[in-house]
């Protein structure tokens, strides 16, 4: 794990929740937690902590409450932010999805990288290479 990330979680999680309860994982309890393909490994009402793997690109999203911090651990992905979601749907309170990005920003991601996304700003993983693992903290706003 890079060490930025440790440092990261923790100063997340802090601004996210003044008063929150220490947690410690260890490398054992992530792999079984997310070995049945379940990626979520704590959530509370203020914040999430995924470790997630993609295979291929996917949708694009915007999170109308939620900023997205991702530390790359392997792989690589062309990533896009900002500009318009191409065929925009609401698919949950808050939540919107579609099949891509016209215009934006766009990011070749490699292990070690650490991305910050606020809340309402599209977001997209175009294409992955052989796979790109990540932890994503997710903080509700």
């Amino acid at each position: 794990m890079p060490l930025l990330l440790p440092v990261l979680l923790a100063a997340t999680l802090l601004a996210a929740d003044p008063a929150p309860a220490v947690v410690h994982l260890t490398a054992s309890e992530v792999a079984a937690r997310t070995a049945g393909g379940d990626p979520l490994l704590l959530k509370s009402d203020r914040y999430k902590v995924m470790l997630s793997e993609r295979l291929k690109g996917g949708e694009a999203e915007v999170h109308a409450t939620d900023t997205d911090v991702f530390n790359i651990l392997s792989g690589s992905a062309v990533f896009v932010t900002g500009g318009t979601v191409v065929g925009a749907k609401t698919t949950a309170p808050g939540e919107t999805r579609g099949a891509g990005i016209e215009g934006g920003e766009v990011r070749t991601l490699a292990p070690g990288d650490v991305l910050v996304i606020p809340a309402g700003t599209p977001h997209w993983f175009k294409s992955v290479e052989g796979g790109c693992k990540y932890f994503v903290v997710k903080i509700t706003s």
